[in-house]
């Protein structure tokens, strides 16, 4: 196991917390970190105040390192900017874009920047803009995904750059998060496993549709507008799925439906437990998930499974 990068974020184990929207909240984060892991806050499209606040919270609850991921359309992206190098943040992610504007800030700032990319093209460009390490996401994940699996993305992004490579997407336990250090990655990112812990604030509806997830309950959605999305199936994902094959064959397709289906949709889900209407982003390692654990018990889990295949590995 590579322990550069660990040492350098100043963690115990090579498990890092997706920074899922509206779910990597203070009290996840911090119980994260407090465990021995990386937690992280989702920043999302929250004003820069708000982010703030989080962050403030986080730091009540844990004297761990903790991080913070910067989506890089959001309106507010500037001032959440101002804020992480105020308030002393040390590791951050980043998503949906580039954060090339702002690396010599990050880098005064003493800031390990991580970006997620879906491509060896993007992670090399990633490294010539000065990140410190690459999450690789497979298609696996929920949430915004990528066309490539993390089997085949992963390997192929540790030969191509010389920064560590964190895999991320369809892993939930030991044997995924062996075979991704088999690979070649420094670490880990668990999204949907940490979506059922007790310390996450994501309805009890949410966790429990990923508790009782088969193998085969998670949907594409969104493919038709470019931006594909990894779903638990229910009423939303039938409909949108029904709009969407309506308007793949338009020259000039009239995305207003969808828009109108997909408003809101995440926080009816993790918020209110919305059933019908919540759009419930999941993993395909949801069928993995069985029950809700402590991020303590769930990283502890994770490694002694992990350390039982590396001291006995099962050759067939």
């Amino acid at each position: 196991m590579n322990q550069s990068l660990i040492e350098q974020i100043g963690i115990d184990y090579p498990i890092i917390q997706g920074a899922m929207s509206w779910v990597a909240s203070p009290s996840l984060a911090a119980a994260v970190s407090n465990a021995g892991g990386l937690g992280m806050l989702g920043s999302g499209h929250e004003p820069a105040e708000v982010v703030r606040k989080s962050i403030k919270e986080t730091k009540k609850l844990t004297d761990k390192p903790f991080g913070v991921n910067v989506l890089l359309l959001s309106p507010y992206v500037d001032d959440v900017v101002d804020v992480i190098c105020e308030e002393n943040i040390k590791v951050i992610t980043t998503g949906a874009g580039t954060p090339g504007k702002y690396m010599k800030r990050f880098k005064e700032a003493g800031i390990t920047v991580i970006p997620v990319v879906a491509s060896v093209a993007l992670a090399r460009r990633m490294e010539k803009e000065g990140a410190d390490a690459i999450i690789c996401e497979g298609m696996e994940a929920g949430g915004h995904i990528g066309k490539l699996t993390t089997m085949t993305l992963v390997p192929q992004v540790v030969d191509a750059v010389s920064i560590p490579v964190i895999a991320a997407g369809g892993i939930g336990d030991g044997r995924g998060m062996a075979a991704a250090i088999m690979l070649g990655a420094a670490a880990v990112q668990l999204g949907t496993r940490f979506v059922v812990a007790h310390e996450s604030i994501a309805h009890d509806t949410f966790k429990q549709r990923i508790i009782k997830a088969r193998d085969i309950d998670t949907v594409v959605t969104g493919m038709v507008t470019g931006h594909p999305v990894r779903v638990l199936r229910n009423k939303l994902t039938k409909e949108y799925l029904k709009v969407e094959k309506s308007i793949s064959s338009d020259a000039n397709p009239d995305f207003t439906r969808l828009e109108e289906l997909a408003k809101g949709s995440l926080r009816k889900a993790v918020v209110e437990g919305d059933k019908d209407s919540g759009s419930f982003m999941s993993g395909q390692i949801a069928g993995l998930v069985t029950k809700e654990q402590s991020c303590h018990d769930i990283i502890q889990e994770l490694m002694e499974e992990y350390d039982e295949l590396v001291k006995h590995p099962k050759l067939f």
